[in-house]
C-alpha cells in the first residue's frame, strides 16, 4: 500500500509474507525409526495455502506500491523457497535459519516469526490459514496476538480501502467483507487465481539477490524448550489391493459391493 502524504512524499508499506517449506504434495513419505525421514524427502515445495498468499500480496504490490518481503523459518534447503519466491516479484527476502523445525513447538515459532516480521518492519502479514504438513492452522492468530494486530482467516481477497484494508472471506451465512487498519495478519485460504509463474529474467535476477539470514538468537530470542513432545510418527496403513471384475455376469456383484462395502451408492 501507498499513503499519499500532502506535501507529495509516498510513503511505502511492505508486506510481510510467511512461507514455509512442506515436502511436495507428490512426494512419497517414509518413517524410519518413529519418525518422518525428512532425508528421503525427494521434493519440497512452498506449502499451497502460502502460494495464495504471496500471489494476492504481489498484486496488492501492483495496485498500490510497496514492497513484499518473504520470510520463512526453517533450515537451510528453506532458502532455495525463497528465492523461488523472488522470480515471481518478492523484493525482500529473510531467513530465520532453524535446523531443526520439527524441534520447535508452535508458540516458539509463532515468536521466531512475529520477530522477524519487526526486523522487517512489516505491520501488514500475508500467511497461508494452514500448512500443508501439520494443518494445524495456530500461525495466523498466533503471530496475530504477539503482534498485538487484528488476524482475519480463510481469506481470499485482500485490498486497500481508506487506509485500512478490505477482506474477502468465507463465513457459515456466505462470504462476508471484513475492513481492518494495520496492524493486521491475514490467513489465506484457496483464492481466485495461483501464484504466477516465474519468467526468465525473474529467475535470473532471482539468483542474484542476497537473502537476509538471522538466528533466532540475533532477533534476540531465547527460545527454551519445545513444550510439545512428539512420542512417534506412524505411516497410515496401507490400502488393501484393489478387486478386478471382468464381464456381464460379475455386474450383480460389483453393484452388491458398491452398495455394501464401498456405500457409494
Amino acid at each position: 500500500m501507498i499513503a499519499r502524504l500532502t506535501f507529495g512524499v509516498l510513503l511505502t508499506m511492505a508486506i510481510g509474507v510467511l512461507l514455509k517449506q512442506v515436502p511436495d504434495t507428490t512426494a512419497k513419505i517414509g518413517v524410519s525409526g518413529g519418525r518422518v525421514d525428512e532425508s528421503a524427502v525427494s521434493k519440497w515445495s512452498m506449502s499451497p495455502y502460502d502460494e495464495y498468499a504471496l500471489e494476492s500480496a504481489l498484486k496488492m504490490k501492483e495496485a498500490g506500491g510497496g514492497e513484499v518481503v518473504a520470510i520463512t523459518c526453517g533450515p537451510v534447503r528453506a532458502a532455495k523457497m525463497l528465492t523461488d519466491a523472488a522470480a515471481v516479484g518478492a523484493d525482500s527476502l529473510l531467513h530465520v535459519q532453524v535446523d531443526d523445525l520439527s524441534g520447535l513447538d508452535s508458540t516458539q515459532v509463532q515468536s521466531v516469526l512475529a520477530a522477524a516480521l519487526g526486523q522487517a518492519g512489516c505491520d501488514v502479514v500475508f500467511c497461508g490459514k494452514q500448512a500443508a504438513d501439520t494443518n494445524a492452522g495456530s500461525t495466523g492468530p498466533g503471530v496475530a496476538l504477539l503482534m498485538g494486530a487484528s488476524c482475519v482467516s480463510h481469506v481470499s481477497e485482500v485490498s486497500s480501502n481508506e487506509g485500512g484494508y478490505l477482506a474477502l472471506r468465507a463465513s457459515s451465512g456466505g462470504d462476508e467483507r471484513v475492513q481492518v487498519s494495520a496492524p493486521c495478519v491475514f490467513a489465506f485460504d484457496k483464492g481466485s487465481e495461483e501464484l504466477r509463474r516465474p519468467n526468465v529474467r525473474g529467475i535470473m535476477m532471482a539468483k542474484k539477490k542476497a537473502i537476509e539470514t538471522f538466528s533466532p538468537e540475533d532477533l534476540g530470542l531465547s527460545l527454551g524448550a519445545s513444550r510439545v513432545t512428539v512420542v512417534s510418527h506412524s505411516p497410515p496403513p496401507e490400502k488393501p489391493p484393489g478387486q478386478k471384475f471382468e464381464g456381464a455376469d460379475s455386474v450383480a456383484t460389483v453393484v452388491g459391493k458398491l452398495r455394501d462395502e464401498a456405500n457409494v451408492i
